[in-house]
């Protein structure tokens, strides 16, 4: 659990700023490698959840791959240690200049979500006398039941191939000379407690394979990431059912002979690393509605804003009589808040506040609306030097 004490002579640096408990990421990774290796599994990172180069670097340490959306990931994923032959390339909208990037770094392989970036790939791939391994991104059609933003594997979706979209892939491989078709990939979305889900989702992978790719051998089966944290109780469950994630797949996903089976997980392994520590400014407000304005905005932590999303508040300064507070930002938006009628123990301009399980879609979230500063990050082995850190961006 994180307290004032736990951040030692960092209690003094300007908020607001990200801390990272590494040691919770360690433990956190040892668990995911423990757990896919009991069943042959490779775990590529979502890199999208956390750019953080430090954090990068010491996942890529753990032999992890890397899930990459865009060309820049590709490249900062590279320059933080992670293997070509490791990196796959997703996104429904790659660039020709991703994708030719991509190409002469020697990915491992390109999801593919349309029919015209199939073609767009072998022409590529063609004009620098490569072969481009490929897996077709199916949409399964399964709902995830999750927040309507961050669901991807629905027919209204705009991600994957739909079957009819398939059938035009099938009539068009013979003549992609400089494409290899070596798997399929799925993902549904992510923040994903139920693991039936998992469970529907490998079965409807089984039927599709079975429909569509019957006399197909695939080596590479990719069944996305989407394994959802305690965003309630972090301190109760700090690492998430990882068991229990990977052995959905294995009781429930087909495999032929030497199919290797991958995953794209993300939030699961860092979101519970890292808080958002940020000081309370000002309280405001009748008596009937207090309001406690800290220095950290919707800037700097997007999610409740985006996805009204919640995050557990905890009041590192105060052991005061218990109250209700909204928690608000000072960007000159509504949707600038954090929280609504939490009870913390009084809170007093000065106070120190943690938002936690924002390791995942908080700094690599952060911009610069309102021209305020983006946040900084500090490590838990940081914290015994009083060290003042640059506020530029991380990434």
């Amino acid at each position: 659990m994180i307290t004032l004490e736990s951040l030692g002579i960092l209690e003094s640096n300007p908020t607001p700023f990200y801390f990272y408990d590494t040691n919770l990421l360690d433990k956190t990774l040892a668990k995911v490698i423990e757990s896919s290796r009991r069943y042959g599994y490779d775990v590529h990172y979502a890199i999208k959840a956390n750019a953080n180069r430090k954090i990068l670097t010491r996942i890529a340490s753990y032999g992890l791959g890397a899930d990459c959306v865009s060309g820049n990931e590709i490249e900062l994923a590279l320059k933080c240690g992670f293997k070509p032959e490791k990196i796959v390339f997703a996104g429904v909208g790659k660039t020709d200049s991703e994708i030719e990037f991509a190409l002469d770094e020697r990915i491992f392989c390109f999801h593919c979500e349309s029919v015209q970036e199939l073609e767009v790939i072998n022409q590529l791939a063609l004009r620098k006398s490569v072969v481009a391994r490929v897996a077709l991104r199916l949409n399964p059609d399964v709902k995830a039941g999750t927040h309507r933003h961050i669901t991807t594997g629905m027919i209204e979706n705009k991600f994957g191939l739909s079957i009819e979209e398939v059938y035009e892939v099938k009539e068009l491989l013979s003549k992609l000379k400089n494409i290899d078709l070596i798997g399929l990939h799925f993902h549904i979305g992510s923040q994903i407690l139920d693991l039936e889900v998992f469970r529907t989702l490998s079965q409807k992978a089984n039927q599709l394979k079975e429909e569509l790719f019957s006399n197909s051998r695939f080596s590479y089966i990719n069944m996305g990431g989407g394994l959802g944290i305690d965003y309630a109780n972090p301190n109760n469950h700090p690492i998430p059912d990882f068991d229990g994630y990977f052995t959905a797949f294995y009781e429930h996903l087909n495999l032929e002979p030497n199919q290797k089976v991958h995953f794209e997980l993300g939030r699961a392994i860092v979101a519970q690393c890292g808080s958002l520590i940020t000081k309370v400014t000002f309280v405001k407000g009748p008596s009937s509605r207090k309001f406690a304005v800290v220095d950290a905005g919707m800037n700097d932590l997007m999610r409740p804003a985006l996805y009204d999303a919640s995050h557990s508040i905890i009041n590192l300064s105060s052991k005061g009589s218990i109250s209700t507070y909204d928690i608000v930002g000072p960007v000159c938006e509504s949707a600038d808040c954090f929280a609504k009628e939490i009870k913390l123990p009084k809170v007093e301009r000065g106070d120190i506040l943690a938002i936690l399980s924002c390791g995942a879609y908080g700094e690599v979230m952060s911009s610069r609306y309102n021209m305020r500063e983006i946040p900084y990050a500090v490590y838990s082995e940081d914290k015994l030097e009083p060290v003042y850190l640059s506020k530029e961006l991380n990434t």
